[in-house]
């Protein structure tokens, strides 16, 4: 019987118990200091608070664990790797707390001393036990009594790069006993130091007669790899057959089941399902708040735009947003009701290279909107997109449909993500940026590193860049 392996972050409960006694532990001897050594007694003010904030170390750091998923790799990690590591959790597990004592308003309740020292000596204690926990886990996984054993099947071809992935791996859970070359007669030979024990038929004689708890087959030809394994399999056997090599494929990459089918899944980037519910919460939470002013804009633009240009308050038009996906998009009008008609007629004082339309001193603004258009007022109506998942807060900037027509196949990789208010290229100097291969670079380049700290980063700089009136020109 095999034991699939763990795949969701529960698997390293081990660090999360001692991350969690950490943390506690640093909170009772912050107390323990700041009391002067009487925190068994009836001194400590508010004591009921800082037993409330025991309970909830141990929810935030299980939560923190749940979202973030911080010991992919631990074991292969350096100290100074597991330090920055540490820091990071110690942060998150901070600001979980600070949320917790607003929500609840305990700020004026609690000893500032006693938080901060808690946050230092949380550090310290992690980083120590962690450490400590890492050396104990690698002592046992060089024990080879603990493993099971491993046999490798492969051609002459594949064998060398085979033994190099698996029986030179470190802290892994098998131990490669022996290899069988199934075209070529090496019994005997040693192949980077393991002991060629058998060809295709000759190997079911070694299984018989030694330990072998599972088998890596490495072939080219699928239908006798397939025969094989079914022998193998019969013979008590955990067989593992290699689908493809994945050295020359994008880092990206992922096992999925499509009917009958297994396929190996490649993508510029690929979320987690925890990662995905974070944007999206952030997406949802942060347009209910954008609606809101949004609101307040309208009560104030409304008369504005019909008396500087009668016409509807609102523009909307047909964007294309992920991968081609056609949808309403809204936006208060800071032009005449013609200008699109007009755009023709201005497209050779374009200042753009390329597919996008921009012009220093556009006509076809009403004296009011450029002010509009200065502090990006105009995108608030955007928020309702994002509330009901046509685009994101952040994200790449959807083309018009004229533009996406004369897209040639590398431009549409910028649409590999569903479009956002505001993207990487808006906060790199949006206004100096005159060629659109730039900016088809820029949104590549977000969506190949796209992470929730990377969107929280580009909120706080659009912030920035809408204060100080750098928005649309």
């Amino acid at each position: 019987m095999y034991k699939r392996k763990k795949k969701f972050w529960a698997k390293h409960w081990d660090f999360i118990t001692l991350d969690t006694l950490a943390s506690l532990l640093a909170l009772i001897i912050a107390l323990f200091f700041r009391f002067d050594k009487l925190v068994m007694t009836d001194v400590i003010p508010h004591e009921y608070l800082y037993e409330n904030v025991l309970i909830m170390i141990v929810f935030v750091n299980i939560l923190n664990c749940a979202l973030r998923d911080p010991y992919t790799g631990i074991v292969h990690r350096r100290k100074w790797q597991e330090l920055m590591a540490v820091v990071v959790h110690s942060f998150v597990n901070l600001a979980g707390i600070l949320i917790f004592l607003v929500a609840f308003k305990y700020t004026n309740s609690i000893s500032r001393t006693v938080i901060f020292a808690w946050f230092g000596l949380m550090v310290l204690f992690m980083f120590a036990f962690r450490i400590i926990f890492k050396r104990i886990i690698r002592m046992r996984k060089h024990d080879d009594s603990t493993k099971s054993t491993m046999l490798v099947i492969a051609d002459s071809g594949t064998i060398n790069h085979c033994l190099s992935q698996l029986a030179a791996s470190d802290y892994v859970e098998y131990k490669v006993i022996g290899c069988a070359i199934i075209d070529k007669e090496w019994v005997g030979k040693k192949i980077q130091g393991v002991p060629v024990v058998g060809t295709c038929d000759s190997v079911f004689e070694f299984i018989r007669t030694n330990v072998v708890d599972e088998v890596f087959i490495d072939g080219k030809n699928r239908y006798s790899e397939e025969l094989l394994a079914e022998r193998l399999t019969d013979l008590g056997c955990t067989v593992h057959i290699s689908l493809i090599h994945t050295e020359h494929l994008m880092k990206n990459r992922t096992i999925e089941y499509y009917g009958d089918y297994i396929t190996m899944t490649t993508s510029m980037h690929m979320a987690t399902n925890r990662e995905a519910f974070c944007k999206r919460t952030i997406d949802i939470l942060g347009s209910l708040v954008g609606l809101v002013f949004c609101g307040i804009a309208f009560i104030f633009l409304a008369p504005i735009i019909k008396i500087q240009a009668p016409g509807p308050v609102f523009f909307s038009q047909t964007r294309i947003g992920k991968n081609g996906r056609r949808f309403k998009f809204y936006k208060f009008r800071s032009m005449y009701t013609d200008a699109e008609e007009r755009k023709k007629e201005l497209m050779d004082q374009n200042e753009m290279n390329g597919l996008m339309f921009k012009m220093e001193n556009d006509p076809r603004i009403f004296p009011a909107g450029h002010f509009i258009r200065k502090y990006s007022i105009d995108e608030l109506p955007q928020f309702w997109n994002v509330l009901i998942g046509d685009m994101s807060l952040v994200g790449t900037r959807p083309p018009t449909e004229n533009e996406f027509e004369q897209y040639e196949l590398h431009h549409k990789a910028r649409l590999g993500s569903r479009p956002g208010l505001t993207g990487l290229w808006q906060v790199s100097g949006r206004s100096n940026i005159t060629d659109f291969e730039d900016v088809v670079a820029l949104d590549t380049e977000y969506i190949k590193n796209w992470s929730i700290p990377l969107d929280i980063q580009i909120l706080f700089k659009t912030v920035a860049v809408v204060l100080k009136g750098s928005g649309s020109k």
